[in-house]
C-alpha cells in the first residue's frame, strides 16, 4: 500500500458535492452513516499505515477521502458529547461530566428527524448528559451497550432504553458482532417500511477498547505477528505513512519516563511476570516479556480487524437496499490509543486464553505508543498523540476526489454543523443556544483548503492545548501545567519546544485559552441534575 494507491481520481458524477439527478428526476435523500471506534490509535489501521487488515476501512478511503489533521477531544464521552450535539463538552457541563445536558442542547436526531430523517443507534452510548438514546437522544431505534467491561457476556445492555438480561456464558454473542447485527436490522426495517425517507445510522463500536478480548479465531491470524517488537512497527508505520502523505514529520521517541494512569502493584502481581509498566526499547524485554506483550498486540490488532470485518456487513446491507451512491459514510476514532493498565471487572484470570472473557488485559503504554504512531503521548492527553484521530468519509453520489487526502484542520464539533449542511436539516437550536464553535467540514470535502479559520481548545483532566492556524500551545498535568508551543506546519509530532523563544505568542495564546474556557463555563450555565449513570457505565 502507497500514496499511488490512494491518489486516484474519479471521473463519475456531474457535482462537486451534491447528487446529481436526470431532469425532472425527483431529489435523492442523503443518507448517513457514522461509523465510531473507541480508542483507536492514528496509525492503527491500513489506510493511515497500519500493517493490521482492514480491507473494507482501506476500500471506503480509495473510494473517498482521507483526512490528516482531524480531532478528537482526548476522551471517550467528551468525544461522544461533542459528536452529537457539536460543541465542546466544556460548553455542556460533559468534561467533567456535570448533570444533564443544558436545556438548549439537542443531538443531531432533534435536527435530523423534522427534516424525515429515521435515527438509528448501535453499540455504545456514554453521552453522560443524555442517559437514554431514545427518550432523550431522540433516536428511533437504539441498542445500547452500558456494560464495557465484557465483551462476550455483558450484563448491562438496552434495546429502546429498555434493559435486556444478561447475556448468558459460552454463547456466540461479542459486541462488534451485536453492534452490527442492531444496524444491519434496522436498516433492513428502513428498506421495508421507511424506503421513502432517509436514514441517519449511528454505529458507535466498543472496539479496541480494553478489555482486549476477541473471537479466537480472529487473534489466531495475528498469532506471532508482534514478536517483532513495538520498535519496528513504530519505524514501519511512520515510514509508510510519509510514502503516503500523511504524515511530514520525524518520529517521536519513545517516552521511558512514562507511568500508565490508575496502575496499581496489585494489578501487576495478577497480571504476572510478562507484564510491563513502563516504556521501553523492545530489545531489553526478556523472552517471556516479548511472548506476552506481542499476545497482546495480537489480540488489539483481532479486535480492529473484526470491526472491519463487521463494518463490512453494515455496507453490504447499504448496497442490499439500494442506498449506496446516497449515503455519506464517515469513520472516525473517539480518541487515541490508551496507555492503561488495570484490572476490573470480573478480573483477570492467569490461567484464562489471553483475549477470553476471563482475561483482562489492556494495551499498555508502549504498544499505545505504537497505536499513535508518530505522535506523542496518549488517551487523555491533548499531545496529538491523544486526540489526532482517522477520519475517512465516502460518497458516491457526491462525486469525491478519489484516494485523495485532506490536510485540512477539523474537530468533533464540526460534524454536527456538517450533516446539517449535507442533509439540508434545520437547525432546531432554541434562541438561548450559543452558536456552534465549529464549522461545516463540506468545503473541505470538495477540496483541500489546507487551512483552518479560529481556534481550537482541549482541556481534559489537567491537559490542555489551544490551537490556532499552525501554532499549539500545549501543557501535561505532569508537567505542572508549564505550557510548551510548537509549529505543527514543520514539527507535528511536537519535537521542537518553541516556548522560550516565542514568550509573547505563548502569553497571548495562553491568555485566550482560559478566556474560552470562561466563555464555554458561562455557556454551560447552571448545573441541571438527574440520577447517576449504572455504576458499571465506565469508560
Amino acid at each position: 500500500m502507497n500514496r499511488r494507491d490512494f491518489m486516484q481520481t474519479s471521473a463519475a458524477g456531474t457535482m462537486a458535492l451534491g447528487i446529481p439527478r436526470a431532469a425532472g428526476q425527483r431529489p435523492r435523500r442523503t443518507n448517513v452513516l457514522l461509523v465510531l471506534a473507541d480508542d483507536l490509535g492514528f496509525s492503527d489501521i491500513g489506510c493511515y499505515g497500519s500493517e493490521i487488515a482492514t480491507p473494507r476501512l482501506d476500500a471506503l478511503a480509495r473510494g473517498g477521502v482521507r483526512f490528516t489533521q482531524f480531532y478528537s477531544t482526548a476522551r471517550c464521552w467528551p468525544t461522544r458529547s461533542a459528536l452529537l450535539t457539536g460543541y465542546y463538552p466544556q460548553q455542556l457541563h460533559m468534561d467533567p461530566p456535570q448533570g444533564r445536558l443544558p436545556a438548549w442542547a439537542r443531538l443531531l436526531p432533534h435536527h435530523l428527524r423534522p427534516a424525515g430523517y429515521r435515527c438509528y443507534h448501535s453499540g455504545k452510548w456514554h453521552v453522560n448528559g443524555a442517559p437514554k438514546p431514545c427518550a432523550d437522544g431522540g433516536f428511533d431505534h437504539s441498542y445500547v451497550l452500558d456494560d464495557h467491561d465484557r465483551k462476550f457476556y455483558p450484563k448491562l445492555h438496552r434495546r429502546d432504553d429498555k434493559p435486556l438480561p444478561p447475556v448468558d456464558r459460552g454463547g456466540a454473542y461479542y459486541t462488534a458482532t451485536a453492534f452490527a447485527d442492531h444496524a444491519i436490522d434496522c436498516l433492513r426495517d428502513h428498506a421495508e417500511h421507511f424506503a421513502e425517507q432517509p436514514f441517519f445510522s449511528y454505529l458507535a463500536f466498543t472496539e479496541p477498547h480494553f478489555p482486549l478480548m476477541a473471537p479466537p479465531e480472529d487473534i489466531a491470524r495475528y498469532r506471532d505477528r508482534y514478536l517483532e517488537g513495538w520498535d519496528a512497527v513504530r519505524d514501519r508505520r511512520w515510514r509508510m505513512q510519509r510514502e503516503m502523505g500523511i504524515v511530514d514529520c520525524d518520529l517521536a521517541p519513545l517516552d521511558e519516563s512514562f507511568e500508565p494512569r490508575y496502575l496499581k502493584p496489585e494489578f501487576l502481581r495478577n497480571l504476572g511476570p510478562g507484564e510491563t509498566e513502563k516504556t521501553l526499547p523492545w530489545a531489553r524485554l526478556n523472552d517471556e516479556q516479548k511472548h506476552f506483550q506481542a499476545t497482546k498486540m495480537a489480540i488489539h490488532a483481532a479486535m480492529v480487524d473484526r470491526m472491519d470485518r463487521e463494518i463490512g456487513r453494515v455496507l453490504d446491507q447499504v448496497r442490499a437496499m439500494g442506498a449506496w451512491d446516497d449515503t455519506l459514510i464517515l469513520f472516525a476514532s473517539d480518541n487515541g490509543t490508551d496507555s492503561t493498565i488495570l484490572v476490573r471487572g470480573d478480573g483477570h484470570d492467569p490461567a484464562a486464553e489471553p483475549g477470553s472473557g476471563g482475561s483482562y488485559l489492556c494495551l499498555g503504554p508502549s504498544w499505545s505508543s505504537a497505536g499513535n504512531t508518530p505522535f506523542r503521548k496518549h488517551k487523555i492527553w491533548v499531545h496529538e498523540g491523544g486526540i489526532a484521530s482517522p477520519l475517512i468519509a465516502h460518497w458516491p453520489a457526491a462525486a469525491l476526489e478519489r484516494g485523495s487526502l485532506r490536510h485540512d484542520v477539523g474537530h468533533v464539533i464540526d460534524l454536527a454543523p456538517t450533516l446539517l449542511e449535507l442533509t439540508g436539516a434545520k437547525s432546531q437550536l432554541p434562541a438561548a443556544a450559543p452558536p456552534f464553535p465549529g464549522h461545516s467540514l463540506a468545503p473541505s470535502l470538495r477540496r483541500d483548503q489546507g487551512a483552518r479559520a479560529g481556534e481550537l481548545y482541549f482541556n481534559h483532566e489537567g491537559n490542555h492545548a489551544l490551537r490556532a492556524g499552525d501554532y499549539k500551545l500545549v501543557s501535561a498535568r505532569e508537567g505542572g501545567d508549564r505550557w510548551e508551543l510548537f509549529d505543527l506546519k514543520t514539527d507535528r509530532c511536537e519535537q521542537k519546544d518553541l516556548a522560550a523563544a516565542q514568550p509573547d505568542r505563548v502569553t497571548a495564546m495562553a491568555a485566550r485559552w482560559e478566556a474560552l474556557g470562561e466563555q464555554w463555563k458561562a455557556d454551560a450555565g447552571p448545573v441541571l441534575p438527574f440520577g447517576k449513570p449504572p455504576a458499571d457505565a465506565k469508560d
